[in-house]
């Protein structure tokens, strides 16, 4: 048997084959099961994800909890987490915040209860699989987004919130090595200062702002005192692009830097229909939170560890892709997205 399905087999075993008390929280349920839905922050993007979470709870009858660390920082994560356990729940949706960092944490909840990660992975941790899209991927297409806005090249900054996750690291790798026409390589990382340049595009800074939103703003500020040739400018969390695209419009240089984006904050989507914004690199919030409830419920529920194991997918990684969004498929995009919502 592959050694990473004879892994899952035994864990799930051990997890939900447990025999039924008050202190085993996650044995096979006889009611509903009882689910949480972690996130790393709070945004907008965190807010679609709910409204999948909640179309979950009634497609999938589950009992199911959003809880986002108000601060986004990796001490808020263990608490919920902890929290979470003494409470019970039977199994947890996390976007890790620092993996590196949280594996002893995130192998303890694993014992206790059915892990996967969304958004975000762990993977050296014992979490059963991951649910998002392939973040190197994604970086890679947003740099064909910057290509695409500066077909001449230019002088570039990035803003992310931090490096510590790892869909961060991924994320900014992908948009460098797109940018500087290397190999296709996920586990390539270049330092936060490194000096990166090859061809007509040159990465001058990567700015991390932690989840604050000043700071943010101030960094897209400073790139432009800084940079007097500075030519466009990435933002690779949802919340950045509108930031970078007030700091743009104050400074009087719509049209004159590039913008290009991540996620669909609404104020982004306006953004590339009002053409301040080349195009964003969406993921689908709104699918992690339903498909990562989904099968933890699927696990859950299955007594057979065969057959749980069976459900986990191919090589830990249930792909929900990433798309690009431009002017011309932007208005599309988000009326299915405020139908989802009801915001139509």
């Amino acid at each position: 048997m592959h050694l990473l399905l004879a892994h899952a087999v035994l864990l799930l075993a051990t997890i939900v084959c447990a025999p039924l008390s008050s202190q085993d929280p996650v044995a096979v349920p006889t009611k509903k099961p009882r689910l949480a839905f972690v996130t790393n922050c709070v945004a907008e993007f965190w807010t679609v994800a709910t409204f999948g979470v909640e179309a979950a709870k009634k497609e999938f009858a589950v009992d199911a909890v959003v809880r986002m660390p108000p601060n986004g920082t990796a001490e808020e994560q263990q608490r919920i987490l902890e929290d979470l356990l003494a409470k019970g729940v039977q199994g947890i949706a996390l976007s890790p915040k620092d993996p590196e960092n949280m594996t002893a944490l995130l192998d303890k909840v694993a014992a206790r209860a059915v892990l996967i990660t969304q958004d975000s992975d762990a993977p050296k941790s014992k979490r059963l699989c991951y649910v998002g899209m392939d973040n190197y991927d994604a970086g890679r297409m947003c740099g064909q987004l910057v290509k695409e806005a500066l077909p001449n090249g230019g002088a570039i900054v990035v803003l992310v919130g931090n490096l510590d996750q790892d869909n961060a690291r991924r994320r900014r790798q992908g948009v460098i090595d797109e940018l500087l026409d290397r190999s296709h390589d996920s586990m390539r990382f270049d330092a936060q200062d490194a000096t990166l340049k090859g061809g007509a595009y040159e990465i001058r800074a990567t700015f991390t702002d932690q989840f604050d939103r000043q700071k943010g703003k101030a960094a897209a500020q400073d790139a432009m005192v800084r940079f007097s040739d500075l030519a466009c400018m990435v933002g690779l969390y949802e919340y950045e692009p509108p930031l970078i695209l007030e700091a743009v419009k104050s400074a009087s240089k719509l049209g004159k830097i590039a913008i290009v984006a991540f996620d669909e904050n609404e104020a982004t989507l306006q953004g590339i229909l009002d053409g301040h914004i080349h195009g964003t690199v969406v993921q689908n919030p709104y699918e992690y939170g339903r498909r990562s409830l989904q099968l933890l419920s699927e696990l859950l529920r299955e007594s057979d560890p065969t057959k749980r194991a069976a459900l986990l997918p191919k090589g830990g990684f249930l792909d929900i892709p990433a798309r690009q969004i431009r002017k011309d498929n932007a208005k599309a995009f988000w009326d299915d997205l405020k139908q989802k919502t009801g915001k139509k």
